[in-house]
């Protein structure tokens, strides 16, 4: 059990692999959101057999944690997925949901009770398995063609400046200026460049590279979520190479 998370608790899960790994295998950190109306509806989930899903961490909307896998054991959060060359990210990474209802659900801020344990729960894994700050990571990064989550409400810009995750170094107002500005825009070099942060592309079809775009956008531009490249998307991509 973590040491200094206040009201932690136990409620384990059935869904994990049986087999332990060792603890310099976990690299990631991955953030969910429920997308469930409410904690008894998505405890009822995680626990339950049936659905095939679970998570290490489990955020309620109180802020409360929830321990329903132990570290050492891969709990099954991310399903498919992929980061730069690491396929099914679940052998290598923690699983933290957060209680929210998602885009389907009425979509919600995250309470300040939530992110004052999200930070102190990430704060304690970083150390514990020296994970880089490049390596934690949102559910739709991972898997931009199927999820949303955390999604664009999620505060990551708030977190990074807690040390926890990577954020851009464009300043707001040149951010504002670039906003929705299309000249000059090579996709290819764009792509490019989400490949070298992580995100995998291969695909050409349109509606697949959109919600590429969109994940990216939700993590790093999260003011206007649209699927096009504008200038500002182009200048956050080239600052995030840049300063690893």
């Amino acid at each position: 059990m973590p040491k200094n998370v206040e009201k932690m608790s136990t409620n384990y899960s059935p869904n994990f692999n049986v087999q332990k790994r060792i603890k310099k295998n976990i690299k990631y950190i991955i953030y969910h959101y429920t997308g469930m109306k409410n904690d008894k509806l998505a405890i009822r989930r995680l626990t339950s057999f049936n659905s095939k899903v679970s998570c290490h961490y489990y955020i309620d909307r109180k802020g409360n944690l929830i321990q329903m896998v132990p570290d050492l054991y891969i709990a099954w959060h991310a399903g498919k997925s992929k980061w730069k060359n690491e396929k099914l990210l679940n052998r290598t990474s923690i699983g933290i949901e957060i209680s929210n209802p998602g885009h389907e659900n009425g979509y919600e801020d995250y309470k300040k009770k939530q992110l004052k344990c999200l930070i102190n729960i990430s704060k304690l894994l970083i150390k514990k398995y020296s994970i880089k700050k490049q390596n934690i990571l949102g559910h739709s990064d991972i898997a931009p063609l199927r999820k949303k989550d955390p999604g664009e409400k999620f505060p990551w810009k708030f977190l990074a400046n807690k040390k926890i995750g990577t954020w851009h170094k464009i300043d707001s107002n040149k951010c504002i200026k670039l906003r929705g500005k299309y000249f000059n825009i090579e996709r290819k070099i764009f792509f490019e460049k989400l490949k070298k942060i992580g995100y995998f592309v291969n695909t050409s079809k349109k509606s697949e590279l959109k919600n590429i775009i969109n994940s990216f956008q939700r993590r790093f531009r999260p003011e206007l979520v649209n699927g096009k490249i504008d200038r500002e998307c182009f200048e956050i991509a080239k600052s995030l190479i840049s300063s690893k």
